[in-house]
C-alpha cells in the first residue's frame, strides 16, 4: 500500500522545489499494516493527478509542474493533506495517485484490497464537489438533475464501500468547508442510500444482513466501466476475484458465483425480473435487486414455520375428508420439512457446468409439467420469496411465467439452476427490411424492451428473448407491432394490433409495452404455430408468410421470413390494402423462393430455371439464352413455354412515374462470371468462361463476361412496390450476362462456327460498349403476386347480395302476420350468417366483442316506408329505395 507523506507534499507546495532539501520522496510503500492514515473519497474530475506524475513531481520542468498544480485534482490532494495535518495524521491515501495503473497486477491488488484499506483508515474525507454550503436535507432535482436530486457522489458505484467501510467519515463541501460526519447525518444518509441506520453507525454485520439487501444499496448506482459495478462490491461480500476489463456483465455473474461459494444465503436468487425473460438464475446487474431492501434471510427452524404458513394461506395443503388422516398427513409433511432444512444439501451450494445445485421446496405447476415454483429461505415484507423456474434439459432456468399452483404440499427437491447466461447460446442476427411498409406511410414508432441499430436485431436462443417493433400511420389511424422472439430455442414471428391509437399522455411507449406483454404471454402459441409451419417438404431456402388484417382498417400486414437455422434470417414487412378476407394472425403459409443465390430487391419467387449453367460470385445459377431477343436488365413480361414475352421495362416505367434514375450504381450490381469447371486449355485464359447446357452437349465460351443484377436496396424495392398494382403476375429480368464475344468449341478448345448462336440483336437498348447480352434470369417479385380469388368466397359474395335484397323485401309494411314471424326467424339467422361471414369469433380474440350483427334483427324491424327511405321522388311514388347491387368485380370485394 503506497501512502502520501502529507508533510512532504505540503512543503513542496509551500516552499517550492528549490527550497526543499534533498528532494525527499512524496510517497512511501507499506505492508498490509501501515501506520495510521487518512483516506480520501471523491468524484473523479479529469484530468486527475496520476501516480507517475506525483512521484516525479519534483523532477518536472517548471511549466509542466505549473500545469499539474492548476488541476482541480491536485487541489483536492493539497486540501486533503492540509486536513490530515489538522487532524494529526502523517499519511494519506488517494486513489488517483497512490495506485500505479500502468501495472495491471498492482491495480488488481488495489481493487481487491480497497474495502479493507478504507475500513482500516483513521478517517475518510468525503469531498462533495457539487455541494455549495450545507448538506442537502431534502431531494433537489433542480440543483442535482443528473443524480436523482442528491449530490452525485451518492450515485457512484465505488463510493458505496467508501461510505460503509470507514468508522469515521467527514463530509466537506466544494470549498472544503466541513459539513458533518456520518453518524450525525445517518438519518439523511439512510433516505438517500437505503442503507439501514445501524449499518451507518455501527458498521456492516454480514451475519444478519442478506445478500439481496446489500445488493439493493448498489441497484441505482453507476460506474464508468461496466465491470466496476461488480468489482466495487467485492469488499462488501468479503470475496476476491481477478480483474478482467472487457468482460462486461460477466463480471457481475462471476461476483455472484464467488458469493455462492462462501455463502448459502438463498436471497441471492431473490432479485426481481424488471423485463420478462427466461435464463440464468443469477441477476444481470445490481439493478435487478432494486426492490430487495427489505429482504431478510431466515434460520432453518423459522423457515419451516413460514413454510407452514405459506402452505396454509395459499390453500396448497391437500384436503382430506378424514380429519385424523389429514392431521397425520400434516405431521408427516412437517417432519419431512424439518429433515429437509437440517440436511447437508440444504446448507450447501455446488457450482458446476450443469448448474448451481440447490435443495429447495418446490411446488409444480398445475398446467405445465416443465414449470414449477421454488420457495427460498428468505422473506420480503414478511412473506416468503418464491422464484418461477422452467426445465431446460437437465437444468432449470429462471422465468417470468405466472402459473396456477395445484393443491399440493411443497416437496424438497435437488435442482440444478442455470447460471451461465451464454451457455450453449446462439445469437441470431436478424435483418429487418421494412421499406415496403413505409411505402404506405407506416413508419417505426418504437421498439421494446431495447433499441437496435442498422436494421439488425440480435436475439439470443438461450433465454426467452423477444423484441417488439411498432409501426404506425397517423394519417389513416392504424398501427401494428411485429414481435421477433425465441422460446426455448424455437424462433417465432407474430403480428399484433388492437386498432386503438395511444393517448397523448401515455404515448407509443405504452403501446410498445402492452404489445410486448400480450405476445410474451402467448409466446408458446406463437412458437408452436411457427414450428408446425416448417413442413419437411419446404427446402431450407423456403420462406414463411403471415398475412394479418389490421382491425378497424382497410390494411393488412404481410410478414415474410426464412429458416433461421439456415442463416436465412431476413424479415420483410409489407403493408397492403385488404378487405379482411384473411386467414388470421396465427396462421403461417409456406413459399419457395428464387434459388439463384444472388441478393435480390425484396423477396422473389417462382424463378424459372433455364438450361444453361454458370457461376456468379462463385454461386451456381441457371440461365435462359436470349436467342435473338432484345433482353436487358429490368425487362418484364409474360412467361410461357420457355420464352419471356417482353411487355416493358421497370426503368422506362420509372420515368413515367416522374422519378429520376440518377446514379446507375444505385440500381444495379456487377458480379464476376465463371464456369462450373474449367478445361485444361482454359487455365491460362482468365477472360473466358464456359456455359454448359443441361440437356445437350453444347457448350458456349464467353469472352470477358460480366453479370448485371438488380441491386438489393431500397431504391429498387420501392420501385417494384410502385409498379406492383399494374404488373401483377409479371416476370422480371433480375440478372443479365453480357460478353464481348461468344462461340462454341470442340473438345480441344478449338473455335467452331456459332451457327444459330449469333449475337442477339440488342437494338437501341443500352449495353456496355462492345458488349452483347447473351443470358438472363427471370423471377417474380413477391410484391407483384396476386392472390387467386377463392371460388367459395365468390359464392359467399353472391349470397350477401341475395340476403341484403331479402332484408329489404321483408321490410315492407304489407304482408300477413305469419310472414312477419318467418321474417323475424330469418333475421336472426342472418345475424348469425353475417357474424360468421365477417369472422367475428376470430376477431374477438384480439379486438373484443362486436355486437352490431347481434342487433341486426332490431335494427331491421318493419317500419313505414317513410322511415326507411330518403326524401325524394321514390318516396312520393310509394317506391322503396333498393340498395345498389354488389358485384364481385368491385375491387373492394376482391382479395
Amino acid at each position: 500500500m503506497k501512502l502520501l507523506d502529507v508533510e512532504v507534499v505540503l512543503n513542496i507546495r509551500n516552499k517550492g522545489i528549490q527550497q526543499t532539501r534533498h528532494k525527499p520522496e512524496v510517497m512511501k510503500e507499506f505492508d498490509d499494516a501501515p501506520a495510521p492514515y487518512a483516506i480520501l473519497s471523491h468524484r473523479w474530475e479529469e484530468p486527475e493527478v496520476k501516480y507517475e506524475e506525483m512521484i516525479g513531481f519534483t523532477k518536472m520542468e517548471e511549466e509542466e509542474r505549473k500545469e499539474v498544480e492548476g488541476r482541480p485534482g491536485y487541489q483536492k490532494i493539497i486540501k486533503s493533506c492540509e486536513q490530515a495535518v489538522e487532524d494529526g495524521h502523517k499519511w494519506l491515501w488517494v486513489d488517483t495517485c497512490c495506485i500505479d495503473k500502468r501495472s495491471s497486477s498492482e491495480q488488481s491488488e488495489a481493487i481487491n484490497s480497497m474495502y479493507r484499506w478504507y475500513q482500516n483508515a483513521q478517517v475518510c474525507y468525503v469531498y462533495l464537489n457539487d455541494v455549495e454550503s450545507t448538506f442537502p436535507a431534502e431531494q433537489d432535482r433542480i440543483k442535482f438533475p443528473k443524480s436523482n436530486g442528491w449530490p452525485e457522489w451518492f450515485m457512484r458505484g465505488w463510493t458505496l464501500q467508501e461510505l460503509i467501510a470507514p468508522k469515521t467519515v467527514k463530509f466537506f463541501n466544494k470549498d472544503w468547508k466541513y459539513i458533518d460526519n456520518k453518524c450525525q447525518l445517518a438519518s439523511t444518509l439512510k433516505r438517500i442510500t437505503g442503507i439501514p441506520h445501524d449499518v451507518l453507525t455501527s458498521g456492516l454485520a454480514e451475519d444478519r444482513l442478506s445478500v439481496a439487501q446489500i445488493m439493493s444499496w448498489a441497484a441505482r448506482r453507476v460506474t464508468t466501466r461496466e465491470e466496476d459495478r461488480a468489482y466495487s462490491l467485492m469488499g462488501l461480500f468479503r470475496v476476491n476475484m481477478p480483474m478482467v476489463y472487457g468482460e462486461g456483465k460477466k463480471a457481475f455473474q462471476r461476483l455472484q458465483r464467488e458469493i455462492i461459494r462462501v455463502s448459502t444465503d438463498q436471497s441471492i436468487f431473490a432479485w426481481s425480473l424488471q423485463i420478462p425473460r427466461t435464463g440464468s438464475v443469477l441477476a444481470e446487474d445490481p439493478s435487478d435487486f432494486w426492490d430487495c431492501g427489505e429482504v431478510k434471510k431466515m434460520e432453518p427452524s423459522v423457515f419451516v414455520d413460514k413454510l407452514w404458513e405459506y402452505t396454509a394461506s395459499r390453500g396448497l395443503s391437500e384436503p382430506s375428508r378424514n380429519k385424523i388422516a389429514g392431521r397425520e398427513q400434516h405431521w408427516r409433511k412437517l417432519v419431512a420439512w424439518l429433515r429437509g432444512v437440517d440436511s447437508q444439501e440444504f446448507h450447501t451450494f455446488t457450482v458446476s457446468n450443469v448448474g448451481i445445485q440447490v435443495f429447495l421446496p418446490v411446488v409444480p405447476s398445475r398446467d405445465s409439467p416443465s414449470h414449477c415454483k421454488a420457495i427460498l429461505a428468505c422473506t420480503r415484507d414478511s412473506d416468503l420469496v418464491t422464484i418461477d423456474l422452467v426445465s431446460s434439459g437437465r437444468s432449470f432456468a429462471r422465468t417470468s411465467i405466472n402459473f396456477l399452483l395445484p393443491a399440493t404440499y411443497p416437496e424438497f427437491k435437488t435442482l440444478h439452476l442455470i447460471h451461465h447466461q451464454d451457455a450453449n447460446e446462439t445469437r441470431r442476427q436478424v435483418a429487418l427490411d421494412d421499406e415496403y411498409a413505409s411505402y404506405h406511410g407506416f413508419t417505426r414508432r418504437g421498439t421494446y424492451p431495447r433499441e437496435f441499430t442498422d436494421n439488425t436485431v440480435t436475439l439470443s436462443s438461450l433465454v426467452d428473448d423477444l423484441i417488439v417493433i411498432v409501426y404506425a400511420n397517423d394519417n389513416v389511424g392504424a398501427w401494428f407491432a411485429i414481435g421477433l422472439g425465441y422460446y426455448l430455442g424455437q424462433e417465432w414471428v407474430h403480428v399484433d394490433g388492437d386498432g386503438r391509437s395511444p393517448t397523448e399522455e401515455k404515448g407509443w411507449e405504452d403501446v410498445d409495452r402492452k404489445a410486448y406483454n400480450r405476445m410474451w404471454k402467448a409466446r408458446t402459441t406463437h412458437a408452436m404455430s411457427t414450428f408446425n409451419s416448417k413442413d419437411s417438404d419446404v427446402p431450407p431456402e423456403g420462406h414463411f408468410i403471415k398475412h394479418v388484417h389490421l382491425s378497424q382498417s382497410i390494411w393488412a400486414v404481410r410478414v415474410i421470413w426464412g429458416r433461421w437455422e439456415a442463416d436465412n434470417s431476413k424479415i420483410i414487412v409489407d403493408v397492403m390494402q385488404c378487405p379482411g378476407c384473411c386467414v388470421g394472425p396465427c396462421s403461417v403459409t409456406n413459399i419457395s423462393r428464387d434459388c439463384s443465390g444472388l441478393g435480390t430487391p425484396g423477396l422473389t419467387e417462382d424463378a424459372v430455371f433455364g438450361p444453361y449453367s454458370l457461376e456468379l460470385d462463385g454461386r451456381p445459377v441457371r440461365l435462359w439464352k436470349c436467342s435473338g431477343q432484345r433482353i436487358v436488365l429490368g425487362d418484364y413480361g409474360d412467361y410461357s413455354d420457355g420464352e419471356l414475352v417482353r411487355t416493358g421495362n421497370i426503368f422506362e416505367d420509372m420515368r413515367t412515374l416522374g422519378s429520376d434514375r440518377g446514379d446507375s450504381t444505385n440500381w444495379r450490381a456487377v458480379h464476376p462470371v465463371s464456369g462450373p469447371w474449367r478445361p485444361d486449355w482454359m487455365k491460362n485464359q482468365d477472360d473466358l468462361a464456359m456455359a454448359y447446357h443441361s440437356t445437350s452437349e453444347k457448350c458456349l465460351v464467353l469472352r470477358q463476361p460480366q453479370a448485371l443484377s438488380l441491386s438489393a436496396n431500397e431504391h429498387v424495392s420501392r420501385l417494384l412496390k410502385d409498379l406492383s398494382s399494374r404488373l401483377e403476375e409479371k416476370r422480371l429480368v433480375t440478372t443479365v450476362i453480357q460478353c464481348t464475344d461468344f462461340y462454341t468449341v470442340d473438345d480441344n478448345g478449338k473455335r467452331r462456327d456459332s451457327g444459330d448462336d449469333s449475337a442477339p440483336d440488342n437494338g437501341n437498348y443500352p449495353t456496355e460498349a462492345g458488349m452483347s447480352t447473351l443470358f438472363y434470369i427471370i423471377a417474380r417479385p413477391r410484391v407483384w403476386r396476386r392472390e387467386p380469388l377463392c371460388k367459395q368466397r365468390q359464392e359467399r359474395f353472391k349470397s350477401i347480395r341475395e340476403n341484403f335484397l331479402a332484408l329489404v323485401d321483408m321490410n315492407q309494411p304489407t304482408g300477413t302476420e305469419p310472414s312477419h314471424s318467418f321474417a323475424n326467424i330469418f333475421k336472426k339467422q342472418l345475424a348469425t350468417f353475417f357474424s360468421d361471414l365477417f369472422g367475428l369469433k376470430h376477431l374477438k380474440n384480439f379486438i373484443g366483442a362486436i355486437n352490431i350483427f347481434a342487433s341486426l334483427p332490431s335494427m331491421m324491424e318493419t317500419s313505414p316506408v317513410s322511415d326507411v327511405t330518403s326524401v325524394g321522388t321514390a318516396e312520393e311514388d310509394g317506391l322503396r329505395v333498393r340498395p345498389p347491387q354488389l358485384s364481385c368485380s368491385n375491387p373492394v370485394m376482391e382479395c
